[in-house]
């Protein structure tokens, strides 16, 4: 170690980071861990970190974020370190991308284009660019480019804005809402007299309506349900405190109880409010 000063450097920036991963993935000194990782195996972890992320920001843990940026940003350098391994590419190749890429579609602020436009016009502006670059790979379906990896929530969001483009969409919400009463009724048909497969199938109609319905309502519902998530967690946690001061554990309550509690604690919650 005395021989790296750059990896021993706390003002290294990036050129350290990338010493770093390049000498974990080295083959003769390397971590054997490092060394036997390919993309597939660092896919899972990166899509981990990039919600670590979100998470952090959900919580506004301001002294984590800088911690789960940094894990996150490491996962770009790993991917970035097997691609130039196999000839691919190189992390400058990735920033130089990500440049280009910005610049183009960003002809208001790097071009000579009117940058006094509306949010919304701006919007469609994007738009068009992402589809002329998705017209130039070849990419010509509606529906092509929206990423296999993403979410299934988050995906269903974005396989109805595309269509929603060329005209495929509800005129309004209260169609949204017709349609979720239809597959309500569909799936306890299904849960009745279906097969398993068949009751997922109606169940997974549901939940792409529901993605519209968010989509309709401007709502995005990877977050709606982070936040309702983190609601349930703190309020079973108040049924549980209020349990714990009568001496109990909810294995020795019942649902009744619970139950009235989960009242008394919601209550309390928009008494806090108010």
């Amino acid at each position: 170690m005395a021989e790296d000063p750059l990896i021993l450097n706390p003002n290294g920036g990036m050129p350290r980071l990338l010493e770093i991963m390049r000498r974990l993935r080295d083959p003769e000194t390397g971590c054997p861990w490092d060394i036997e990782q390919d993309f597939g195996t660092i896919a899972p972890y990166t899509i981990e970190e990039a919600y670590e992320v979100a998470d952090a920001i959900e919580q506004e843990a301001w002294g984590e974020l800088k911690g789960e940026l940094g894990d996150l940003l490491f996962q770009t350098v790993f991917h970035a370190q097997m691609a130039q391994e196999k000839g691919l590419f190189s992390f400058d190749e990735i920033a130089d991308t990500m440049s280009d890429k910005m610049v183009a579609r960003h002809p208001h602020v790097f071009g000579d284009e009117d940058r006094e436009k509306s949010a919304e016009q701006q919007v469609r502006d994007w738009e068009a660019v992402k589809a002329a670059e998705r017209a130039g790979k070849a990419q010509g379906g509606t529906l092509d480019g929206v990423a296999l990896g993403l979410p299934a929530l988050l995906r269903a969001v974005k396989l109805q804005k595309r269509a929603a483009r060329v005209g495929f969409d509800w005129p309004d919400v209260s169609h949204v809402l017709e349609k979720i009463v239809e597959e309500a009724g569909e799936l306890v048909e299904a849960r009745e007299t279906l097969t398993q497969a068949e009751v997922e199938e109606e169940f997974g109609d549901m939940l792409f309506v529901m993605a519209n319905l968010a989509r309709h309502l401007n709502v995005e519902p990877e977050a709606a349900l982070r936040a309702t998530n983190a609601k349930f967690v703190r309020r079973f946690e108040g049924v549980e405190a209020k349990l714990k001061a009568r001496g109990k554990t909810p294995q020795e309550s019942d649902l009744a109880e619970m139950d009235a509690l989960w009242d008394v604690v919601k209550a309390e919650e928009k008494a806090r409010r108010s």
